[in-house]
């Protein structure tokens, strides 16, 4: 474990007329304590999952890559404010770590051959092998495997949007292997019950205010996919 706790600082919200400083389970959310080297954000679309992932990355000093700058044509002000605050506790002190978007993963594999051009062993960090040759899921594969053996914190963004059923129980197994050995900690925002399922893991509800831990098979997520295969199975 290297995050211990995350405190919500409620007094330096900047307003509570705007995203996300709206939300209720904000409001209502005074600390989230991380006791296992697996924690799960779960929710539904716009609850703050993600919103407050980044926030936390961010607060840790760990690099989001956004890729290329695009314009908004209306920008919330106060979107990017929550890191502000934020307080944390570490056990022994910050750790480098990475984040983990689908959506910026391209532009994280292009960078990758950049720098591999001027420095060839760059790519031993990413298995030996250009990102850019593999298929989509095996960099992806490639990227989760090597990477996450360096000692970290892991901050992953709905993983599974990039991957197949397969391939989300082979990151499940990255999860469980790695973090068994006790120098990587994940936190996670997800949907896909598949990674819920983790052993040990933590699950934090945002579905609720303040924010309610639960039990893999108490989630909607679970509960959804169980009925449904059993729909389809009489």
């Amino acid at each position: 474990m290297h995050l211990l706790k995350l405190y919500l600082c409620h007094s330096r919200f900047p307003t509570r007329e705007y995203y996300p400083f709206h939300l209720d389970v904000f409001h209502k959310t005074s600390s989230v304590e991380f006791t296992s080297p697996v924690t799960f954000f779960i929710g539904e679309n716009g609850t703050g999952k993600s919103t407050l992932l980044k926030a936390l990355c961010q607060k840790c000093g760990i690099y989001i890559w956004d890729g290329a700058y695009k314009t908004r044509f209306e920008k919330n002000p106060y979107e990017g404010r929550l890191p502000e605050a934020l307080e944390i506790e570490w056990k022994n002190g910050p750790v480098p770590g990475s984040f983990f978007s689908s959506q910026i993963f391209q532009d994280y594999v292009d960078l990758v051959d950049e720098w591999a051009v001027a420095d060839p062993g760059f790519l031993g960090y990413f298995g030996g092998k250009s990102l850019a040759t593999q298929s989509h899921g095996q960099s992806l594969m490639s990227y989760f495997t090597n990477r996450y053996k360096i000692k970290g914190l892991y901050f992953l963004d709905e993983p599974e949007t990039a991957l197949s059923p397969k391939t989300q129980i082979n990151l499940l197994k990255v999860l469980s292997d790695t973090s068994s050995l006790g120098h990587a900690q994940f936190i996670i925002a997800t949907h896909s019950p598949i990674l819920m399922s983790c052993p040990g893991a933590v699950i934090y509800s945002f579905d609720f205010s303040p924010l309610k831990k639960m039990e893999f098979r108490q989630t909607d997520h679970y509960m959804i996919y169980r009925d449904f295969m059993k729909s389809i199975a009489e």
